[in-house]
């Protein structure tokens, strides 16, 4: 499939898997969250499903194509610290995949999502069963994944409005409007 549609001339940037992959991980990441104070099975079931989505995420990052890659949008120190600059200033460019700032919260959220997951798997092991600091960590994993996320659809909201793009409407569809002089891709 091109990544041009013939409806619209909208630009494909990210795949069915990976927007699957994200509201898998959204509807997951609710779910858990909305059970933790029972830390029962649906808890835990949630919990895997959004360990097993950020996995899976990661593997496509290392390892698939275009923009879902992470060598694609994971910028340096120096890019991203620029980016940031830009943004301050408001005149930031509009990127076709993951802006700078956009790509290394992608890592922070994965990451903090396989920990969140290893913490809580640890915690139905007999080794660790009952460890208040396991406890403690699992649940400042928790707090610390929802300022991620509070962050992340900051930066969507933000970042739509800045460039007059819809990019929660990217995510669902998979197609942004195609580059134009000065984005970057």
């Amino acid at each position: 499939m091109s990544k041009r549609s013939e409806a619209g001339q909208q630009f494909r940037v990210w795949s069915r898997s990976v927007r699957l992959l994200h509201l898998g991980l959204i509807a997951s990441v609710i779910v858990a969250w909305a059970f933790r104070e029972d830390l029962g099975p649906v808890h835990e079931v949630a919990g895997y499903v959004a360990l097993a989505a950020a996995v899976v995420r990661s593997a496509i990052g290392l390892a698939g194509g275009g923009y879902a890659r992470f060598g694609q949008f994971v910028r340096s120190r120096a890019d991203t610290l620029g980016y940031a600059r830009q943004v301050l200033r408001g005149n930031a460019p509009r990127y076709i995949g993951h802006n700078p700032l956009g790509g290394w919260m992608v890592l922070a959220l994965l990451g903090c999502i396989g920990l969140l997951g290893a913490s809580g798997w640890l915690y139905t092991t007999d080794l660790f069963w009952g460890y208040g600091w396991l406890a403690w960590l699992h649940a400042a994993l928790g707090w610390t994944l929802l300022a991620l996320v509070a962050l992340h659809v900051g930066g969507v909201v933000f970042t739509s409005i800045a460039h007059r793009e819809n990019l929660v409407k990217a995510m669902l569809t998979g197609r942004k409007a195609p580059p134009r002089p000065g984005d970057v891709g």
